[in-house]
C-alpha cells in the first residue's frame, strides 16, 4: 500500500492472545493471514481475543448460541470475562440481525449498562477482524499519541477560526484561546 506522496505505508502487525476454543475458527485464520502473531491460550475465557499491547479484549459470541443460552449462563459469561479486562467489547456475529439479535443486544446493554463493555454487532468473520483491529489499533501506541496530536490541531483551528473568538480578541477580554482546559 502507498500513500499519494509515494511512501510505503506500514502495516500494522501486533501480537494477539486468543483462546484456544478460536484455534479452527475463520477470525483465527483471517488474523494469520495478515501475519499477526497468535498465541492459543486455555486460561482465558473461551472467546476471548486479546489485544494486549493495545490493552483491549473481545469476546467473540454467536448471536444465535447467546440465544439458546440461558441468561444466567450468558451474564456469568460476560461477567466473568468483564472482571478481567477493564476495557471489553462484545462481538456479536450474525449473519443477519434481525428481531431475536437486536432484543439480546438490547438485553445485554439493559444489563450492563454502566460497565465497561461495549457491545459490538458484526455479520461475518472478516468484519469482525476489521472491527477489532480498528480498535486495536487505535487505541495502541503510538496511534493514540497521533490522534491527540491530530485533536489538539484541529481545536487550535476551530479556535482561531471561531467568530466568537474573533469578537473575544477584538473587545481584549485576554482570552488564550489555545490553552482552554
Amino acid at each position: 500500500m502507498t500513500e499519494s506522496n509515494g511512501k510505503e505505508k506500514a502495516k500494522w502487525i501486533t501480537t494477539i492472545i486468543m483462546s484456544s476454543s478460536l484455534q479452527s475458527h475463520e477470525v483465527a485464520a483471517i488474523l494469520k493471514n495478515e501475519n499477526h502473531k497468535i498465541r492459543y491460550s486455555n486460561s482465558v475465557e473461551p472467546g476471548s481475543i486479546i489485544f494486549s499491547l493495545s490493552g483491549v479484549a473481545f469476546l467473540l459470541l454467536d448471536a444465535q448460541d447467546c440465544l439458546m443460552t440461558s441468561e444466567e449462563t450468558l451474564w456469568a459469561q460476560i461477567e466473568k470475562f468483564m472482571k478481567i479486562h477493564r476495557n471489553s467489547f462484545l462481538a456479536l456475529p450474525a449473519a443477519l440481525h434481525g428481531p431475536a439479535e437486536w432484543k439480546l443486544m438490547y438485553r445485554i446493554q439493559q444489563r450492563f449498562l454502566g460497565d465497561n463493555l461495549r457491545v459490538v454487532p458484526v455479520h461475518n468473520p472478516l468484519e469482525a477482524v476489521r472491527l477489532m483491529t480498528t480498535i486495536a489499533k487505535s487505541t495502541g501506541k503510538p496511534h493514540t499519541d497521533n490522534i491527540q496530536y491530530r485533536m489538539i490541531v484541529a481545536k487550535a483551528q476551530i479556535i482561531e477560526q471561531s467568530p466568537v473568538w474573533k469578537r473575544l480578541q477584538k473587545i481584549q477580554l485576554g482570552c488564550d484561546p489555545l490553552n482552554m482546559n
